[in-house]
C-alpha cells in the first residue's frame, strides 16, 4: 500500500511539473514558463509528419524566442566557445535530448524548432503533455520530445 501511494504521488507530482518548462543553466535570466507567460510570446506554427507520414499543424514558439528572454548568447555574440552551448531539453519520464544553440539560431539557419502547446488548433493530448518540442524536417521523430519540463543551456565539455 505505502508503494501504490508513493508511485501516486509521484506520478501526480509529474504531471503537475509538466504544465511548465524551467530554463536554467548558463542563462542570464532563469525562469519558469507557464501558461500565462507562454502566451505573451510570438506564436507561430509548422507542420510535421507523424510516423504514418500524416501532417500536423502544430503552434507554440520559436525556441530561439524563449532563449532570448533567458538571456542566451544569439546573433552576432554566438562565436568563439559560444559556439560550444547546447540545449539539452527533458521531458516528464526523464527523456532528454540536445540541440546545439546553432540548431535554433536563426543567422545559423531556417530551420524552425518550436515549444508547442497544440496541434490542428487543439491543446495537445495528453499523452504529448502541455508542452512539446517539435523539430519538422528530420527523418526521425526521436528528438520532437513530449512532455517537456526543462531546457538547460550549458557548455560542451
Amino acid at each position: 500500500m505505502k508503494k501504490l501511494l508513493l508511485t501516486l504521488f509521484i506520478l501526480v507530482g509529474t504531471l503537475a511539473s509538466a504544465q511548465s518548462v524551467k530554463v536554467t543553466g548558463e542563462v542570464a535570466t532563469p525562469f519558469t514558463l507557464d501558461k500565462a507567460e507562454f502566451q505573451k510570446f510570438k506564436l507561430v506554427s509548422v507542420v510535421y509528419k507523424d510516423k504514418s507520414g500524416k501532417q500536423h499543424t502544430y503552434s507554440g514558439v520559436a525556441l530561439t524566442d524563449i532563449l532570448k528572454k533567458a538571456g542566451v548568447t544569439l546573433g552576432a555574440a554566438l562565436r568563439g566557445e559560444n559556439l560550444t552551448k547546447y540545449v539539452m531539453a527533458e521531458a516528464a519520464d526523464g527523456y532528454k535530448v540536445v540541440f546545439a544553440l546553432v540548431e535554433l539560431d536563426q543567422e545559423f539557419t531556417d530551420k524552425q524548432i518550436i515549444l508547442a502547446d497544440s496541434v490542428d488548433g487543439n491543446a495537445l493530448p495528453a499523452t504529448e503533455g502541455h508542452f512539446r518540442i517539435i523539430v519538422p524536417d528530420e527523418k526521425k521523430a526521436a528528438r520532437s520530445i513530449r512532455q517537456v519540463t526543462a531546457l538547460k543551456v550549458a557548455f560542451a565539455k
